[in-house]
């Protein structure tokens, strides 16, 4: 047989679409522009602070085309760090990442201060009070308690799956829609609502860039867009369309909303315990907006709709959990890649060996996160992470510029127009927002200028001198492998009974003259990007050896593949497709943990919608295999098992007993119809079946009483009624749990089941194949 030596394949699940990418970054944005920094953006600007969400809106579309064009040419890349470090010095590429990591902290501490103010806000309004602390303390105790929640919630590896990200996205959007509907409608009842608007910049032009610059958290979902390029699906294309559509939907949000906020507020109509919660020599809607600060929008929806404090103050904490949930792990993340990069000590890098999180750099992420929100006002907190943030875009911008005359190769999806004005003006931008933050909060330019100069003494002291390391070796095995045109796929884990299931396996792909591929998926958690998810390459390294010795033991072709994903099942099942799979092959170990699931979370989402015909085997034990039982009642996965048991018959020299079971009362023509009937499913199968039709009260109790003189009993699954919700039918899945012998259940690919999945609501439908990326190992 002409052989050649070939490596392992290692591909990576791209799971994302561009609506999901979409909805991260608008979650992402709406996290805290609007919730938690309306009413300080007021007092910095007055009505004016419109125009800085405007001007904000175009000033970051600069920045956000050279995320888009550093995006689609790095999809495999996290972000700012990973390209700073390709454009730029070594030094700038430890600032940027020093930076990146210092900013998703303050991030992160913006959002625990959001809720424990919105928290601590909703404690008040409903009666509780906690003794001996005022409102304010018990905002910041509240902060800290959960900050520490999610950074222990981060290292157990839970995280924000795409569809709850979307509907918490999605739910924040109604929201607020909801409450620019209510306001208008009580903005046009106000007969003289446009003197709201007036004075318009109160506190001068140069406020309108104050309040542009706190404010520029508030669009910095792009950034996350763009670190979510290695799991996006045609990353080339989806990258910018989803970071310019986010940047778009969002100013169009901050807009209505902030308009409504200004003048929809009747201040001669307030209650008396608002009226007496304000100073004396508040008359406008700006200056209203102003004094409650964070929570200036509860109090703004209080007076423009029904309930509208109570739904207001949900969405503001679902929006900062979500948001804190979510920095807390691109804090961590960043640290991480440093460590592994040994920009930062080594154990930065260390994995979790139980968890599989990156355990150091998360305690110390939220360690960082916890620090900051017991040292500093959320103004403070918001202005020290916009100077962080705009100083890192200014990096990035410089970065498309150089990596534009350094690297003229790069396959660019997407290339910023009028280069290199449009990112110089980005960079101009950057700065003078940075330095208009001088005026609003020093504490901030303060802690920025400390953190830096402590990452100049740390680079300087240590990552200068400290060599990156070591990529994580790719190559798991190297052995001879056949290809064929057909494809028996075997996914594995750790827990498969590898050398009991071969047999089966190799016999079926001997017989129908096919290779075997064997997958193993790895999760990575979310707390790593796909690409760091390589150091557990290893872990399948054993199972690939042991499947490959058999295969080529029972002579037979061997395609070894590990896939990184977030998501096993759809990892296996787009492999299916991609390599146009004819059988799958799954083990059962005769019991699951999950709650609500017949065979596991695995196992019940394949059998659902098999991407091919499928197999679930439940060994039981095989010492030789001399006699196969096919219990049968017609039907298309009757006649698989039909064909499958023929198969291993001819392999193993064994008979093959066709079975139905009918009621004792079945007269003696209704007996002669079931068996020509069986006769009937295994027409056009070469194979010299036994039949028998045999009278029980029960079918199973019956079929088990047969089974004792058989070696296996293989049986197709139940024929299934449009939306039922039986996997294989309770014959074959109570078969499969009582019976003492090796029990196979088979269910035939039904592409109408397929078709009619796409109507069933409720239902999820795998997303269609894409071009995955292919590591070279």
């Amino acid at each position: 047989m002409g052989a050649r030596k070939t490596k392992v394949e290692v591909t990576l699940s791209r799971d994302l679409s561009v609506f999901d990418i979409t909805m991260i970054g608008v979650g992402a944005m709406i996290g805290a522009g609007i919730f938690v920094l309306t009413g300080h953006a007021a007092g910095a600007a007055g009505p004016a602070f419109l125009v800085a969400f405007l001007l904000n809106g175009v000033v970051t579309l600069f920045t956000a085309a050279s995320y888009a064009e550093l995006g689609s040419a790095f999809p495999q890349a996290g972000g700012g760090y990973v390209w700073i470090q390709e454009g730029l010095s070594p030094i700038f590429g430890f600032l940027g990442g020093w930076m990146d990591w210092f900013a998703h902290s303050l991030a992160c501490s913006l959002y625990a201060l959001g809720f424990g103010s919105y928290a601590a806000d909703l404690l008040h309004r409903s009666g509780v009070t906690v003794p001996g602390m005022e409102r304010e303390g018990l905002a910041t105790a509240l902060a800290v308690a959960v900050a520490i929640i999610f950074t222990f919630i981060n290292y157990l590896g839970a995280s924000e799956t795409g569809a709850v990200g979307n509907i918490v996205t999605m739910t924040k959007v109604v929201i607020l829609a909801a409450f620019a509907a209510f306001g208008l409608v009580a903005l046009f009842r106000l007969p003289h609502w446009t003197q709201h608007f007036v004075p318009f910049a109160p506190q001068g032009l140069i406020s309108i860039i104050s309040a542009m610059g706190l404010t520029t958290i508030a669009f910095q979902g792009y950034e996350v867009i763009a670190q979510c390029g290695e799991e996006v699906e045609n990353p080339k294309r989806n990258l910018p369309k989803a970071i310019f559509a986010a940047i778009g939907i969002v100013v169009i949000i901050y807009l209505a909303v902030g308009f409504v906020a200004l003048g929809a507020i009747d201040l001669g109509k307030l209650s008396a315990d608002v009226r007496a919660s304000l100073p004396a020599g508040v008359d406008t809607t700006w200056e209203f907006l102003a004094h409650f600060e964070e929570t200036a929008m509860v109090e703004a929806a209080r007076q423009v709709m029904p309930f509208g404090a109570y739904v207001l103050l949900f969405a503001g904490l679902v929006s900062t959990i979500s948001a804190l949930n979510a920095t807390i792990y691109s804090s961590s993340r960043v640290s991480f890649a440093m460590g592994r990069d040994r920009n930062l000590p080594p154990f930065f890098g260390k994995i979790d060996p139980r968890r599989r999180t990156p355990a150091v750099a998360i305690f110390i992420s939220g360690g960082l996160v916890i620090l900051m929100v017991s040292a500093l006002p959320i103004k403070d907190v918001a202005s020290a992470a916009d100077i962080m943030f705009l100083m890192l875009f200014a990096m990035v911008n410089l970065t498309v510029i150089r990596l534009r005359r350094l690297r003229p190769d790069l396959d660019r999806g997407f290339k910023v127009p009028f280069m290199p004005l449009v990112p110089i003006l980005g960079i101009t931008f950057q700065i003078l927002l940075a330095f208009s933050l001088f005026r609003l909060s020093p504490i901030a330019w303060f802690t920025v200028v400390s953190w830096i100069g402590a990452g100049f003494i740390f680079y300087l002291a240590y990552a200068r001198t400290s060599e990156a390391m070591e990529e994580p070796e790719l190559v798991l095995h190297e052995e001879i492998v056949t290809v064929r045109r057909h494809s028996l796929i075997f996914p594995l884990d750790r827990k498969t009974r590898v050398e009991r299931l071969m047999p089966l396996i190799s016999a079926w792909a001997h017989e129908n003259e096919a290779e075997i591929l064997a997958l193993h998926v790895v999760r990575v958690p979310a707390q790593l990007s796909i690409r760091q998810g390589r150091m557990f390459l290893a872990e399948g390294k054993a199972l690939l050896e042991r499947v490959i010795a058999a295969a080529k033991e029972a002579d037979v072709p061997i395609h070894s593949m590990i896939r990184l994903g977030r998501d096993e099942v759809k990892g296996i099942f787009r492999t299916a497709r991609q390599h146009r799979a004819s059988l799958m092959v799954l083990d059962w170990r005769g019991y699951t943990r999950s709650r609500g699931r017949r065979f596991g979370h695995v196992i019940d989402r394949l059998v659902d919608n098999p991407p091919c015909d499928v197999v679930v085997v439940s060994h039981k034990g095989l010492e030789s295999l001399k006699r196969i039982l096919v219990p049968a009642s017609g039907g298309p996965h009757a006649v698989l098992a039909a064909s499958l048991a023929a198969q291993l018959g001819v392999h193993f020299d064994a008979s093959v007993t066709m079975l139905n079971v009918c009621t004792h009362d079945s007269t003696p023509e209704e007996q002669e119809r079931r068996l020509e009937h069986l006769k009937a499913t295994t027409k056009g199968i070469d194979f010299p079946f036994a039949y028998q039709v045999l009278p029980a009260t029960d079918a199973v109790e019956g079929i088990l009483e047969q089974a004792v003189d058989y070696d296996l009993v293989l049986v197709g699954a139940a024929p299934r009624r449009p939306f039922a919700q039986a996997l294989f039918g309770n014959i074959p899945e109570r078969l499969a749990a009582q019976c003492p012998k090796t029990v196979i259940m088979v269910k035939r690919r039904d592409p109408l089941e397929a078709i009619l999945r796409r109507i069933r609501p409720g239902v999820p439908i795998e997303p269609p194949v894409e071009a995955t990326d292919v590591v070279a190992a």
